[in-house]
């Protein structure tokens, strides 16, 4: 299992998600997770891209019962930041390059983005297959994080998608997540969880991508 270590050209604000950077291979099950659900296999990757996000991306594969792929099942991406005001230092809209001098250039500067509780607000866009997009808003604090969408953008043909939440959790060196779907009545249901190990380093996926 590769190591978890804080990046030492990391950019500052991303410190708050350096426990998830790197990739992530694993097992989960749809549904409440029960003996009967279908199981799932799944490799994660958050990437410190250099700017002020991380970049995710998740395949996920049906699976049999000894955890061999059937078939493929979906892949999402999208975008991790802490949520704070824009500045001068943000790239975009579109092209759009950003200043040179960066909005916090230590972890002491980062540091004042904290809430009372130590928790610091997070956002993230994340895009299905189907003409779907979601806009979360959360928290996170230390290697635990939630997240629950504000906003989905669903294309004319798209399904159903009321909204979600998801839950990471970093567990003896282990990613837990969870997923749930809002139901037409405003309900949380169980959607997804999965247990997954870290396979790489942030490192070793930046050194990959640049390669």
């Amino acid at each position: 299992m590769a190591p978890i270590e804080l990046p030492t050209d990391l950019t500052p604000e991303l410190a708050p998600l350096y426990w998830l950077l790197g990739s992530w291979r694993g097992q989960g099950r749809l549904g409440s997770g029960e003996q009967d659900d279908p199981i799932f296999t799944q490799d994660v990757t958050f990437r410190d891209t250099g700017l002020e996000f991380v970049e995710y991306r998740a395949e996920t594969w049906l699976a049999d019962e000894a955890g061999a792929r059937l078939r493929p099942l979906t892949v999402e991406t999208g975008f991790w930041s802490l949520d704070r005001a824009r500045t001068d230092a943000d790239v975009g809209p579109g092209l759009a390059p950003a200043d040179l001098v960066p909005a916090y250039r230590s972890a002491a500067d980062v540091d004042q983005l904290a809430q009372p509780d130590g928790a610091f607000a997070i956002t993230a866009t994340i895009t299905h297959p189907g003409s779907i997009s979601e806009l979360y808003y959360g928290k996170i604090k230390g290697p635990q994080l939630q997240l629950a969408t504000d906003a989905v953008m669903r294309g004319e043909h798209a399904a159903e998608y009321p909204g979600a939440s998801r839950m990471f959790g970093l567990v003896n060196s282990q990613l837990f997540w969870r997923w749930d779907l809002r139901a037409a009545d405003g309900e949380m249901l169980p959607h997804a969880s999965a247990i997954l190990d870290r396979t790489a380093s942030a490192e070793e996926v930046s050194a990959k991508r640049t390669a």
